[in-house]
């Protein structure tokens, strides 16, 4: 009886030492993950902050009376529009000055307009007369014409029954002079748009066949038409597809620090070129990092 009771005694003891243990161990494991999850978090603010910076980044275009331009011929039915926002909590002063301004400064993109800017810019890049659009790879027969992409009959923004086949969209696709390039500038858009891939698709802005080049095509031809150098052009570039796909860009900037690059001393023309921001060349790229964190490439072609 004795020594039952005694080895009951020791059973009792050591389950309590055990379980002092093993909620230490388990307290300790806890306090470890959340350091490590707070290192994380604070190295993930740290790319943010350089990347899609929260206070936004001011593009080098002015948007003047853009807005109020295309509303007025309707390549964007202010109606349709502010019905769609007004889904998304309406309009607020800022995007209502974008579209009904006249004298609107330098556009800035944020984390929290990017999508209305994504809006406007294709927009523009649509309905601006360009010789990209009139005899560049959106006018090839082997596609069976302009109005069947994403970029066309996805832009159901403007008057017309957008229903047909894009209808709406193609009764303004390179039909208003919003913008008017010189020779000179018309060369420096066709190269520098070559030159500028997104991570939804495989092509160039120089072939906009969905939203996001569309929207590239417009603001390259407003700096163009503004003298903004080609330097500058790729930087904005960069910082506004940043914008557009935050993921995609977070995790190319996490890459190049693995190969001892420094996402701002890297040149924006090797980033936006097809082996980092193309759909194919993006997804190669993730096939060299062990376990991404991040998969996505972006948001989609809708309005």
């Amino acid at each position: 009886m004795e020594i039952s009771i005694l080895l009951s005694s020791l059973l009792v003891v050591g389950a309590l030492v055990y379980s002092a243990n093993a909620r230490k161990d388990i307290r300790g494991k806890t306090e470890v993950a959340a350091k490590i999850n707070k290192t994380e978090k604070i190295i993930e603010d740290n790319y943010s902050r350089n990347i899609t910076p929260a206070e936004g980044v001011i593009l080098p275009a002015k948007w003047g009376d853009l807005g109020a331009k295309m509303a007025s011929v309707g390549v964007i039915d202010k109606i349709k529009l502010e019905e769609l926002y007004a889904g998304r909590g309406g309009l607020n002063d800022e995007e209502k000055n974008l579209l009904e301004g006249l004298d609107n400064g330098y556009l800035k993109i944020t984390p929290e307009n990017s999508g209305f800017v994504l809006n406007l810019l294709w927009a523009l890049g649509l309905g601006n007369k360009n010789e990209i659009l009139d005899n560049g790879p959106m006018t090839d027969k082997k596609y069976g014409g302009a109005g069947g992409f994403a970029s066309t009959g996805g832009w159901t923004l403007a008057d017309g029954d957008p229903a047909r086949n894009g209808a709406g969209a193609m009764n303004h696709y390179s039909k208003h002079r919003f913008i008017v390039l010189t020779p000179e500038q018309q060369t420096l858009v066709e190269k520098v748009s070559k030159g500028i891939y997104r991570p939804c698709c495989g092509n160039s802005t120089y072939f906009p066949d969905c939203n996001h080049g569309m929207a590239m095509l417009g603001l390259l031809e407003l700096m163009a038409s503004q003298g903004v150098s080609e330097e500058e052009m790729y930087k904005a570039a960069l910082a506004v597809n940043s914008y557009w796909f935050p993921d995609t860009y977070l995790t190319i900037a996490k890459y190049l620090k693995s190969q001892g690059k420094d996402w701002s001393k890297t040149d924006p023309k090797e980033i936006l070129g097809y082996n980092y921001s193309s759909g194919p060349g993006y997804q190669k790229l993730l096939e060299k990092i062990e376990n991404p964190e991040i998969k996505g490439g972006g948001g989609g072609c809708s309005v």
